[in-house]
């Protein structure tokens, strides 16, 4: 069983280099059939797109060639967190998905690597609609589609309602190479109802890209994704990222990481201050086990559930 985490330095005009901490990662060779290996991608702002871009590319990149075979990215991956102010400059920063130039290139990105991608970014749908968007991408380069945030804060620090629109297109959940997998961006970890609806979805594993700071939310960053992987019985591979932007003041905290159907944390949580890319493999074989034990999906009384379902 794979345990690393690698930390990184960013992509700067010299480049840099990286190193690995835990196991010596392996080959997709030596990937068991029902045995995943997956990749979290946790950055901080380095002060422009292009940058952040080529940053991921090569956290992809180097992911793959250890053997991964799927790798999610963070919230807004390729930009600043902008949600801590409002301003109407930020809007320019969208693209459209699936044929903006990035989602382009994560697709040929994918095919050159036979991994599936979950690429979350800043959606326009049209002028003036705005999404917060993750794209899915299959391990053939052909887009699956997408996720939209559909639970949209506005509090202190992250005025989200000023830039999108809530999701229209539900909870859908993705075949892909590697099974079938959700997406549950940020915000939403805190509904229950949506993680739900993608464990009756099928989904094995379910990712969960945020931006997140240390003074709100970090008493519950350790408890609500565990125990949604609990309550539902599949992964769950949720990512922060790290540092203070020039934006505002957020502390992002990172400690990204990887839990299993049973809570626990598979490997160590990746650092709070510094970059890395969370490698894991999980053991889809061991759903089956869980649900086997705990039957919550036979047990369910969606008929008595109609008052969740009220305005």
């Amino acid at each position: 069983m794979l345990y690393a985490t690698w930390r990184r330095a960013p992509l700067t005009a010299k480049g840099s280099g990286a190193s690995v901490a835990g196991s010596t990662p392996g080959t997709k060779g030596d990937v068991m059939s029902e045995v995943v290996r997956a990749a979290l991608v946790q950055a901080r702002w380095v002060g422009d797109k292009d940058t952040m871009t080529k940053n991921a590319v090569r956290s992809v990149q180097q992911a793959a060639s250890a053997g991964a075979r799927v790798v999610c990215l963070q919230e807004l991956f390729n930009g600043p967190y902008f949600c801590q102010v409002q301003d109407g400059e930020w809007y320019d920063f969208a693209e459209s998905v699936p044929d903006g130039p990035t989602i382009r290139q994560f697709m040929d990105l994918a095919r050159e690597l036979e991994v599936v991608l979950v690429i979350p970014l800043y959606e326009v749908e049209q002028a003036g609609v705005f999404y917060n968007t993750a794209a899915v991408i299959d391990s053939d380069g052909r887009y699956l589609g997408k996720h939209r945030k559909n639970h949209i804060p506005q509090v202190s620090g992250f005025w989200e309602k000023f830039y999108f629109r809530p999701g229209n297109l539900g909870y859908p959940v993705f075949d892909t190479a590697v099974g079938k997998i959700g997406v549950y961006i940020c915000y939403e970890r805190h509904f229950p109802e949506g993680w739900r609806a993608l464990g009756l979805g099928g989904a094995k594993i379910v990712f969960n890209p945020s931006a997140t700071s240390r003074g709100l939310s970090e008493y519950l960053w350790r408890l609500e994704q565990p125990a949604a992987a609990v309550a539902n019985e599949y992964f769950v591979g949720t990512i922060n990222r790290v540092g203070v932007e020039p934006l505002g003041t957020n502390e992002f905290y990172g400690q990204s990481y990887f839990v299993d159907p049973r809570g626990q944390f598979v490997g160590e949580v990746a650092s709070d201050v510094d970059e890395a890319v969370v490698m894991r493999d999980l053991d889809l074989g061991a759903i089956d086990d869980v649900r086997r034990t705990w039957a919550f999906y036979r047990d369910r009384r969606p008929e008595t559930y109609n008052q969740l379902c009220e305005g």
